[in-house]
């Protein structure tokens, strides 16, 4: 993954694009306290708005449920997004998690306690080498008893610029995984999608007790049409004061940079 992180981090010693910080801001977010990394796979174009953020780790939350399907078919952790998991009756937060369903629903509603399952496993020790051949942040799942939490509240952590390196290569099919893990994992990551253009992400929610909540949106964008064809990886992250009316700005921003910059149709 080293060809993708230097030319991010070469990006990273430019002064932040002024388009890029306009339109984190056109969506209420202080470009101050939130980084946003675009990277075009074609021509390895980058944007960048706050740089030093963009470097800096901060814990992945369920962006990471990215990463953890992919190892978990792979492994045979379980056998595709089919499988079912049965709710054991103990309610949580979300209405949607309490109720039996597939490792795809998973993905896309977020629900912890399936994955909580998935990982031990797995086990801990797998889990660190796979993150580690994924060039994934710091890669690091602390001891064994950690292995249901240390996404949520550390030890794993993982920069914006990281996020879009090991994007990158999941979008081009380089990590090195079967075709079939492939073929049956990212169908489950689609976010979005129009005429010409597939958008393929996750958003995360960092809140542990006494510290900053940090929000994310990661994923790639597929654009064979349009202004500005391409593939376009991405990960954004932001400190959030009021989680309420922050949460929904994580996706907001990403899809009017990317519209800002010919990559998506003007919304609307």
């Amino acid at each position: 993954m080293g060809a993708v992180a230097a030319v991010l981090g070469a990006c990273m010693s430019m002064a932040p694009l002024p388009e890029l910080a306009a339109s984190v801001a056109a969506e209420g977010v202080d470009p101050a306290t939130s980084t946003l990394v675009i990277y075009r796979l074609e021509d390895e174009r980058a944007w960048i708005s706050n740089p030093d953020r963009a470097a800096t780790r901060f814990t992945p939350a369920s962006t990471s449920k990215i990463p953890h399907t992919m190892i978990a078919i792979e492994t045979g952790a379980v056998t595709g997004p089919d499988e079912v998991f049965k709710w054991d009756g103990q309610k949580r937060f979300l209405d949607s998690w309490n109720e039996d369903q597939t490792f795809g629903d998973a993905f896309k509603r977020s629900t912890v306690w399936i994955f909580q399952t998935v990982t031990p496993r797995i086990g801990p020790a797998a889990l660190h080498d796979w993150l580690q051949q994924f060039d994934y942040g710091n890669a690091d799942v602390g001891p064994a008893d950690n292995v249901t939490q240390y996404w949520l509240t550390g030890p794993l952590a993982i920069s914006a610029e990281e996020q879009v390196a090991f994007l990158s290569h999941l979008a081009r099919r380089t990590l090195p995984l079967s075709a079939r893990t492939y073929d049956l994992a990212v169908p489950v990551m689609v976010a979005d999608s129009g005429p010409g253009w597939t958008l393929y992400g996750k958003t995360g929610w960092k809140s542990v007790e006494g510290e900053p909540e940090i929000g994310w949106f990661v994923g790639w964008l597929e654009q064979t049409g349009g202004e500005a064809p391409g593939t376009y990886a991405f990960a954004f992250n932001m400190d959030m004061a009021e989680p309420d009316s922050d949460l929904p700005k994580r996706k907001a921003v990403v899809l009017r940079a990317l519209s800002d910059l010919g990559a998506l149709p003007a919304a609307n």
